[in-house]
């Protein structure tokens, strides 16, 4: 699939194209096309920037996508705002099911940290299906000390304040994660948030920062590469494909946190349309080749309906946002 993306800057109309550029017949679809569906390039909103894990789960279903429909899937990143930037853009959207957005628990975080959105989460976009769930993953650089959880919690209860931890953005996933480790552990670090995983990786692959707690399938490459140590995972049972790796709550009781991605369309997308979306999308998720390479990185396709996928949003919203209250995260 790496030779199907082409990647061109940000602030251009796609930051990264799956299997071939966006042609002709991007025009609007009329409602009689709906039918035939899809009649033109699907663009696919990852309101995140290139390198985390929506990106490489949008690769693994964009081939089969025009595979199945002979259409193009165009990947628009649009990073920004805590994923706000890219998800109204979704939610504004002509509704004819040309445009989906993968979003992250980030999505149901802001429905609580953020007192203003532009967009009502609920009513603004329509479930399609909960991709996959992952746990978190603990991971450290090559040079930092700490070889496991325990040593990490002794070195900053001796330093407090002095070890750090990175995320992908204030109040995301990765945040709050972090958050929750240093207060269930009794101990004081300090949070340096960047603008998405794939600007973070750079720095802590290098070691100019120590450590993250970020969705799985977002580092596993790096671990496999041996760039970054694998040291926890935050799901309440052992990987079963990395035995070896202990979970967070081994040292931390009760700790548990998962990722997940979902795929949403903006409200009022006829069902006709989203069914067929959701029939492809499971059939993909499906398919032995991403069972897979999910499997590999501890990831697992869930293909929920959409009435399920919109049950299960609603429940992270409420989840996520005690975590938010407890923790007394604020985003300025």
């Amino acid at each position: 699939m790496s030779n199907c993306y082409q990647r061109v800057t940000p602030m251009g109309i796609a930051a990264m194209l799956i299997v071939a550029p966006l042609g002709a017949g991007a025009q609007t679809a009329s409602t009689s096309s709906l039918a035939a569906w899809p009649t033109k390039a699907i663009r696919c909103i990852i309101p995140t920037a290139p390198g985390g894990g929506s990106d490489q789960i949008v690769r693994l279903m964009g081939q089969r996508f025009t595979q199945a429909w002979g259409q193009q899937v165009v990947v628009d990143h649009r990073p920004g705002a805590g994923m706000t930037i890219g998800i109204d853009i979704a939610a504004k959207s002509t509704p004819d099911g040309h445009t989906i957005v993968v979003v992250n628990p980030s999505h149901a975080i802001n429905a609580t940290l953020m007192s203003k959105l532009p967009y009502d989460p609920v009513r603004d976009l329509a479930a399609v299906t909960t991709l996959a769930t992952q746990p978190y993953a603990m991971v450290f650089t090559q040079s930092f000390p700490p070889k496991n959880v325990k040593e990490l919690i002794a070195a900053a209860k001796a330093k407090p304040r002095e070890l750090v931890f990175v995320s992908s953005g204030p109040g995301s996933a990765s945040h709050l994660a972090g958050e929750m480790f240093v207060g269930m552990a009794g101990i004081e670090m300090t949070h340096i948030p960047y603008r998405g995983t794939g600007s973070l990786m750079p720095d802590l692959i290098a070691g100019r920062v120590p450590m993250i707690i970020n969705p799985l399938l977002a580092v596993i490459n790096q671990v496999n590469a041996g760039r970054l140590r694998l040291i926890a995972v935050t799901s309440s049972k052992r990987v079963g494909t990395l035995p070896d790796i202990p979970t967070l709550a081994e040292s931390v009781p009760g700790y548990e946190a998962m990722s997940w991605y979902a795929m949403l369309v903006p409200a009022k997308t006829p069902p006709a349309v989203i069914q067929k979306l959701h029939a492809e999308t499971v059939r993909a998720l499906k398919s032995p080749e991403i069972v897979d390479i999910l499997a590999k990185a501890g990831t697992d396709p869930v293909g929920n309906s959409p009435a399920e996928a919109e049950a299960f949003l609603k429940l992270e919203i409420t989840r996520w946002g005690n975590v938010i209250k407890q923790a007394k995260v604020r985003i300025d």
